[in-house]
């Protein structure tokens, strides 16, 4: 690999890895909005050169919250349409 070659990969990767950072905060935000925390939400790194956000595990009553904010705010963006 050339030394221009290295350094576009490395552009890729901080960039993979800077959206992934993004998608954390963002969905943490959205979680806080409903009084939701994950814990275990991070920034897994750049994986094939895309942000790799890992949720980590939750328990059930967690994860049926989880989904009752999602399907509600499905159900409001159906309805602006």
């Amino acid at each position: 690999m050339t030394h221009a070659e290295r350094i576009r990969y490395r552009q890729r990767q901080d960039a993979a890895y800077q959206a992934g950072d993004e998608a954390v905060t963002n969905l943490q935000a959205a979680l806080a909005l409903a009084g939701l925390t994950l814990p275990s939400l991070s920034n897994d790194g750049p994986v094939a050169g895309h942000g790799f956000v890992r949720l980590g595990g939750c328990n059930a009553a967690f994860a049926n919250r989880l989904a009752e904010v999602i399907a509600a705010g499905a159900d409001a963006l159906q309805r602006q349409r």
